[in-house]
């Protein structure tokens, strides 16, 4: 919770503007469940980058998945392998805890970070659809 500020910021450089006070918000939930893991990066003693994991149920197998959600560095802290670093991570807390398949999402827009993923084993397999419904309060 102590980040949440400087997690902000690098929502913001996701394309995603928010507020130190959003994200305080997000991470009250996210903290708070164990599905969720958050791992940030630091370059000396300053945070570079961070990535969020989910681990989920799945419909179609019998084993859980896990979804990386947030991969992001500083624009000035890129090209370092702290992008590496981090899915080096999360992939090895998914099979400490026998998450076999991961998975993620990226805009179509994002071509470096379409070669990033790929370099690293991951394949393309599918779109995914965005549509954004009313809320009734």
């Amino acid at each position: 919770m102590s980040d949440a500020a400087t997690l902000g910021q690098l929502m913001c450089e996701l394309g995603y503007e928010t507020t130190t006070a959003e994200m305080r918000q997000r991470l009250e939930s996210i903290l708070s469940d164990a599905r969720y893991s958050t791992f940030i990066a630091e370059v000396d003693n300053q945070i570079a980058g961070m990535i969020g994991t989910l681990t989920v149920s799945s419909y179609e197998h019998n084993d859980a998945g896990g979804r990386i959600l947030a991969l992001v560095t500083f624009t000035k802290a890129r090209r370092r392998g702290i992008g590496r670093a981090l899915i080096a991570t999360v992939e090895k807390d998914f099979a400490q805890r026998g998450v076999r398949r991961v998975a993620l999402d990226t805009r179509l827009t994002r071509e470096d970070a379409h070669t990033f993923y790929e370099s690293l084993g991951y394949e393309r397999n599918g779109w995914r659809f965005v549509k954004q419904i009313q809320v009734r309060e």
